[in-house]
């Protein structure tokens, strides 16, 4: 056997007993098994982690989230309290930054209390050291743990990270995609039988697709928990993340270690796994329930309609050159096209209460649900 991570040893045994298992329970274990998951025991962010999220790169990105909020908290009738939560907060960056913006505007300021959706210890402890002087913060394993009332709701770099399912087109139908040992390494397979009457549930793009093509999806939970909330209780809610506007066929299931591309089959439980997010799939499942979609809409374009160039030019007018160099980088970071900015590959979406019929910077109707 070749050299393995302590992770890779325990799927292996549970292939040899029970088979190929779904490249969803593959990286759900590498993500957040509770001895040896990637987000259990580690924090990935910054130059010496595995990758940087939009609000490492700029404290612009964070304040212009606390001003779109403002507006929200208006829209929705100004309430005297309001709960901001945010899932998969990082190093509470994000949140730092939204509530030194947000000072400005003691009204909304004072209706705040947070709420931080959070399983790793280590990013907890980062988030704490973040928030020390912020007043009503509390952490919680679930959104559904939260208490209820008027809600905004942060989801950046979210839902990249929660399991896919993929499944293989072949002449009998489409099989799941499954992770199998061949020739002493972890490798892709797929299962035996077609999965029953699946081909009925896909978008019409997918089913025209050739064999061979990879089709991936993520249960409906988290995005119906998130809409249902709003929908009863009231808010909106903002998810940013890289992904595709319109479902299609495509293998986007990424490893991503110091930086770089990786493996996923190798080092399990030491690299972050992602898989492009579906925003068609994501508006759709809102909207069946019964709350409001809006976009989604470029990062890039969401971001210069929110202010972040007005906002980068006053930051200027303080800054050293050195200072000034950093910022127009992250500017360019957050708002350029691909590969080196993540302005076009990154795309936001609004879910609302049926009520709140705009978002700010929101207002392209994106996918065609």
């Amino acid at each position: 056997m070749p050299d393995t991570s302590p992770l890779e040893a325990l799927i292996r045994k549970q292939i040899a007993a029970n088979g190929p298992m779904p490249v969803s329970r593959y990286m759900q274990l590498c993500l957040t098994h509770p001895g040896h998951g990637y987000y259990i025991h580690r924090d990935p962010l910054g130059r010496g982690g595995d990758f940087v999220t939009a609000p490492e790169v700029s404290q612009m990105f964070g304040e212009l989230v606390g001003l779109w909020a403002a507006s929200v908290w208006n829209a929705m009738g100004m309430p005297s309290e309001v709960k901001f939560i945010e899932l998969g907060p990082g190093r509470g960056t994000m949140m730092a930054d939204a509530l030194r913006a947000i000072r400005i505007l003691p009204a909304f300021h004072d209706a705040i209390s947070v709420h931080l959706v959070e399983t790793s210890p280590v990013l907890r402890d980062r988030q704490r050291e973040k928030l020390a002087d912020a007043a009503h913060v509390e952490w919680y394993d679930s959104i559904d743990d939260i208490p209820e009332g008027p809600a905004i709701i942060f989801a950046n770099e979210f839902f990249d990270a929660l399991p896919i399912h993929q499944a293989v087109k072949q002449d009998d139908g489409w099989h799941e995609r499954v992770i199998e040992i061949d020739d002493d390494v972890l490798a892709y397979g797929i299962a035996k039988n077609p999965i029953p009457r699946f081909e009925v549930l896909l978008p019409p793009l997918v089913r025209a697709a050739p064999n061979g093509a990879i089709f991936e999806w993520r249960p409906d939970n988290e995005i119906i928990t998130i809409a249902r909330r709003l929908r009863d209780q009231g808010g909106a809610a903002l998810i940013m993340d890289y992904g595709h506007i319109r479902s299609d066929a495509g293998d986007t299931f990424q490893a991503v270690a110091k930086h770089a591309f990786a493996n996923p089959l190798k080092n399990a439980g030491l690299a972050d796994l992602t898989a492009h997010v579906d925003f068609q799939a994501l508006a759709r499942a809102a909207e069946d329930i019964g709350a409001r979609a809006h976009g989604p809409v470029e990062q890039g374009a969401f971001l210069k309609r929110i202010g972040i160039e007005r906002r980068a030019d006053a930051l200027m007018k303080n800054a050293t050159e050195d200072g000034k160099k950093l910022i127009i980088a992250g500017l360019s970071r957050l708002t350029g096209p691909s590969p080196e900015g993540m302005g076009s590959l990154f795309k936001v979406l609004g879910i609302s209460h049926p009520s709140i019929g705009v978002l700010a910077a929101l207002s392209d109707q994106g996918a065609q649900r």
